[in-house]
């Protein structure tokens, strides 16, 4: 047999060995390794407001992409083992946000600078200072998709000035996304309507979840046009994806820190993030995945097919 189970597999995403950052003998690895993209782990959750875990995120996404490490995406007829690398978990402290986000901001920045980069979550409070080093990186305002149950626009959240539930709103008043190529996917939470019609007031576009019933396949297409006609009347700048998997409901994803019901299906999900595949990326987070709250490992299943799914239409983005 020439062949592993996931179940008996180790080592990173896609069953690939972890490249540690912070050793001499991996980073000369590291340097003779031709890839064009790369994991690493953000095992944060210092900023949750219910329930704790998505620090264990990271490691949950990776044992399950085990199932997706074998052979080709069924739409893409790619695989992207051989171009990427698994960096490990960015060393982090744990005890305070600025402390974190001051250390994560010249370890992301270093790695932007030479790949394409999947970051897997921890909770959403991670996105605001890697939109800061994808901004110094790009010396523009990034265009951002962020699907998400939640608006994320809180000017402060359960008495915090900032947290997983206030970075659209920091990211947009720091002018580190360009608010007219701002997306919002999903969205369906309780909240004060400054908060939820943020985005939209800004300039950007809200598709919320309940504007997105029913539709699947090419009931999609509207969105999906809509979306790339946004875009390209900006110039196509680079684009940002931040996928907080409560996106999807609950009985898609179970496992996170705040769900919500009446959200996306992961077919929704996946119809869009395929037809989008040829968008001008440049990094992509998935975030809030909490696998103490998982069943059947459905959550951090759907989290490793979304980023699987990015990848492989990223590979065929670029041959064409």
């Amino acid at each position: 047999m020439d062949h592993g189970f996931a179940f008996s597999a180790t080592g990173g995403f896609l069953g690939l060995p972890i490249t540690d950052l912070f050793t001499s003998e991996n980073a000369s690895r590291q340097e003779s390794h031709v890839s064009t993209f790369a994991v690493a782990g953000i095992t944060w959750d210092g900023c949750v407001t219910n329930r704790p875990g998505a620090r264990f995120g990271p490691n949950a996404i990776r044992q399950a992409s085990h199932m997706l490490c074998g052979d080709e995406h069924p739409l893409f007829d790619v695989t992207p083992v051989d171009n990427t690398l698994d960096l490990g978990n960015l060393l982090l402290p744990n005890t305070s946000l600025e402390s974190m986000r001051a250390a994560l901001m010249p370890q992301a920045s270093a790695l932007i600078g030479q790949y394409e980069m999947v970051w897997l979550g921890g909770d959403h409070s991670i996105t605001l200072p890697l939109l800061r080093a994808y901004f110094a990186h790009y010396q523009q305002p990034l265009a951002c998709i962020h699907f998400d149950a939640h608006c994320d626009t809180w000017e402060s959240h359960f008495g915090e000035p900032s947290g997983h539930g206030t970075w659209v709103y920091e990211a947009i008043t720091e002018g580190l996304v360009d608010p007219k190529c701002f997306i919002q996917i999903g969205i369906r939470s309780s909240g004060e309507r400054a908060a939820r019609e943020f985005v939209n007031d800004q300039g950007g576009r809200i598709f919320t979840a309940r504007e997105l019933r029913g539709k699947d396949g090419a009931g999609l297409q509207s969105v999906i046009d809509e979306v790339r006609e946004r875009m390209a009347k900006a110039g196509n700048p680079p684009l940002y994806l931040s996928f907080d998997i409560d996106a999807l409901d609950p009985a898609f994803a179970p496992g996170t820190g705040t769900p919500e019901v009446g959200g996306l299906t992961t077919a929704q999900a996946m119809t869009l993030l395929e037809a989008w595949h040829d968008l001008n990326w440049v990094g992509m987070d998935l975030c809030e995945v909490s696998p103490p709250y998982d069943h059947a490992e459905l959550t951090s299943n759907a989290a490793a097919t979304l980023i699987w799914t990015w990848l492989c239409g990223r590979i065929v983005a670029k041959r064409t």
